[in-house]
């Protein structure tokens, strides 16, 4: 079968994911381009005899590259050309969209145009004429609806005729000026055999004094070759400088916008366009990006969605919780004690299902989030966060990567290349694990649960804020000492309002609760079993209460009769008398041997550290699992505890915690957890990111003492008033 290798190109919130998805269905997965460092998504159908291969390329406005997103997305398309490229468009802005387009053409590579968002254009009545614009653009458009899926069967037929013909765009003039020196240099680039660039385009970029291109030509080219057309672009370059009073690079830039605004303005069939959807956005935003209300606004929205996410959550999460329960005793009851059964019950039901208990609320506050999205209310939010992100010393773009970071903090980080300055890359990237991740929020509910269970919305924003407050507060320390520098200037598209589907939100939600999920089916579960095998072994060579049953201290119990002394008293003490029963007798034999087994020797060896800051052997132990995921703090708990014997029993995890701790030390955990190191996997993200293990290390310690330094505070602090 015959392959097409396909890229999408595209500016950012055009809808490009959405028709991606549509081409790809359920054949997505993600990995490194053929010849390219940066992680990218791909996937594939099958049309007729071929079959389509699809990239999605980072969203980018121009091929004059600024931030890393779009070289990245520049150098696929220069250095490994696919055969066809899709530029998705959003047709209720083409003139702007169509800059990229005129840039594509250039690349004088297959090119097809996915006219997106069709029917929103159709409603405002600007919607252009679709064979006119092809003719004026010299390739093939199709209208689509990305999040319904109109069109895509026309795009793969198009994407086809376009390889079979092998036709390329119409060629781009920029003037007779222009074009006039940009001939000669083109006709020697063309005598000089191949070239990773069509040859007019590198004589335009050399023109342009394109560093990157000039600097490929010059590894490419023999020494007399290059040095002639460097010559050459250099006087060119002069000479019309001087004729347009202007910087080239601009002129250029300016004859491409002019192409685009040309085609658009010809093409559009009703230019007194009806603006009801242009004027009810505008009514919108009057009220959401207001100065007085737009920030509350923005703080009852996040409020709201932490209270949904509890209200409508705990019912679910009830009925995981007792169904987990149930079945670690059916497996009780159907296998004999011994070690498989502590595997099964205290090792994988305990551990993993402590962490499944939170799906239902992960999922509802992933929906919300997902709504906020499609709607178009995130993008606003970013647009009312600039203002105060400048004051801080942050990039205004940088508050997107901070809202990827509360769902997770690795394509938080990868997020940052939108970021053309590198000072600001790596102070977002430094403060970025303070944002939420989701792999947090089972502890945090955990905790809001156990110690604040009128309160939980509240308690949770709390939280979340202070974890903003102190990436806030580092990050205008780290501007004013180790990275000063001047902001760069924050520029966002606002995408007008749109009705979510119910297609495009199932999608978002199960893609972010599937990849939980499937972290609890692999992750976690190893991590379970290991502190399973940490807190099993080695076992005790003998028990203290076999030797108190044995030395007459204690008598056992009649059957059915409750002991007189509480197992958990002989931990602490050998001056005890009385009787005791069966149940409390094992649970003493596994309190016993959970604390001088491996996990609990090295909880107890670090407890003199934490217990200042409120915090035992056992959340100690937790706390060094959460390294490799957070969410193995509430697995690690579950697990302690269950082993733990009569300390579980039948209570949930967060009954314990309320039993044993104070609210000061849930607190205390909270704060830990918050600022603490993030997880391996974000740890080596940064260090691929900012190409130097210093950072990642700085990051992991600079944090991990700051998450202790806090807690010990709040605690002590805390104890004067209680």
């Amino acid at each position: 079968m015959k392959r097409i290798r396909v890229a999408l190109a595209g500016n950012p919130n055009v809808g490009k994911t959405s028709v991606f998805n549509q081409l790809t269905r359920s054949s997505q997965h993600v990995g490194n381009y053929p010849g390219v460092t940066v992680e990218t998504i791909s996937g594939s159908c099958r049309y007729g005899d071929y079959e389509l291969d699809f990239v999605d390329l980072p969203g980018t406005y121009s091929l004059t590259a600024h931030s890393e997103d779009e070289m990245e997305a520049r150098r696929i398309l220069l250095y490994n050309p696919p055969d066809v490229v899709v530029h998705v468009v959003d047709a209720t802005g083409l003139a702007r969209n169509l800059y990229l387009t005129v840039q594509l053409m250039e690349l004088r590579m297959g090119l097809v145009v996915a006219l997106n968002m069709s029917d929103e254009a159709e409603e405002k009545g600007t919607m252009p004429d679709i064979d006119l614009l092809s003719e004026v653009m010299g390739v093939d458009i199709v209208p689509t609806i990305g999040h319904r899926g109109t069109g895509i069967d026309e795009l793969k037929s198009s994407i086809v005729s376009c390889y079979e013909s092998g036709d390329s765009p119409r060629r781009i003039s920029y003037g007779r000026d222009i074009d006039r020196s940009i001939a000669p240099i083109s006709s020697i680039l063309a005598e000089a055999g191949d070239l990773f660039f069509p040859p007019r385009y590198a004589a335009a970029k050399l023109l342009e004094n394109d560093e990157e291109v000039r600097s490929t030509l010059e590894e490419e080219l023999p020494r007399n070759v290059f040095a002639e057309v460097s010559r050459m672009a250099d006087g060119e370059r002069e000479r019309l400088e001087d004729l347009f009073g202007d910087d080239l690079a601009v002129v250029m830039a300016e004859q491409r916008h002019g192409i685009a605004s040309g085609a658009a303005e010809e093409a559009t069939m009703d230019s007194r366009a009806r603006s009801t959807g242009a004027d009810l956005t505008r009514e919108i935003d009057n009220v959401l990006l207001s100065r007085v209300l737009g920030l509350p606004i923005f703080g009852l929205a996040i409020y709201l969605t932490f209270w949904l996410t509890f209200t409508v959550g705990a019912p679910f999460s009830s009925l995981l919780e007792y169904l987990f329960g149930q079945l670690g005793g059916l497996v009780e009851s159907l296998i004999a004690p011994g070690l498989l059964r502590s595997l099964l019950v205290d090792g994988v039901i305990a551990g993993v299902g402590g962490v499944l208990v939170f799906v239902p609320n992960i999922a509802l506050l992933f929906l919300v989030i997902s709504v906020m999205e499609d709607t178009g209310y995130m993008a606003r939010a970013a647009f009312l966060m600039d203002r105060f992100m400048h004051r801080i010393g942050l990039h205004g773009q940088s508050f997107i990567p901070m809202l990827i970071g509360f769902g997770c903090t690795v394509p938080a980080i990868m997020a940052t290349r939108v970021l053309n300055d590198r000072r600001d890359r790596l102070v977002t990237m430094m403060v970025l694990p303070l944002m939420s991740c989701s792999a947090r929020l089972p502890i945090y509910l955990l905790v809001a649960g156990a110690f604040f269970p009128d309160h939980r919305a509240l308690s949770l924003l709390i939280i979340y804020l202070v974890g903003i407050l102190l990436a806030v507060g580092l990050a205008k320390l780290m501007r004013v000492s180790v990275m000063k520098g001047e902001n760069s200037p924050f520029v966002m598209e606002l995408p007008p309002y749109r009705i979510p589907t119910f297609r495009g939100l199932f999608s978002h939600v199960w893609l972010r609760v599937r990849h939980y999920l499937r972290k609890a089916g692999t992750v976690i579960l190893a991590f379970s079993v290991l502190l399973w095998l940490a807190s099993s072994f080695p076992v005790p060579d003998s028990y203290a209460v076999d030797e108190m049953l044995r030395s007459g201290r204690l008598a056992p119990a009649r059957p059915g009769e409750a002991g007189t002394v509480e197992a958990l008293d002989l931990e602490r003490s050998t001056e005890v008398s009385g009787t005791i029963s069966s149940p409390e007798i094992t649970a003493a034999r596994k309190a016993q041997g959970i604390e001088t087994s491996l996990a609990g020797r090295t909880g107890h060896l670090i407890e003199p550290l934490l217990k200042p800051a409120g915090l035992d052997w056992r959340i100690g132990t937790a706390l060094i699992g959460a390294l490799g995921a957070k969410e193995l703090f509430v697995s690690q708990l579950s697990i302690l505890y269950s082993m733990g014997g009569s300390e579980r029993g039948t209570e949930s995890l967060r009954e314990v915690m309320r039993r044993r701790y104070s609210p000061y030390t849930g607190i205390s955990i909270a704060f830990f957890i918050l600022i603490m190191a993030p997880c391996i996997a974000t740890l080596a993200v940064v260090r691929k990111e900012t190409g130097s293990w210093a950072w990642a290390l700085g990051q992991f310690v600079g944090l991990t003492l700051l998450a202790y330094l806090v807690s010990l505070a709040f605690y002590q602090i805390s104890r004067l008033f209680a």
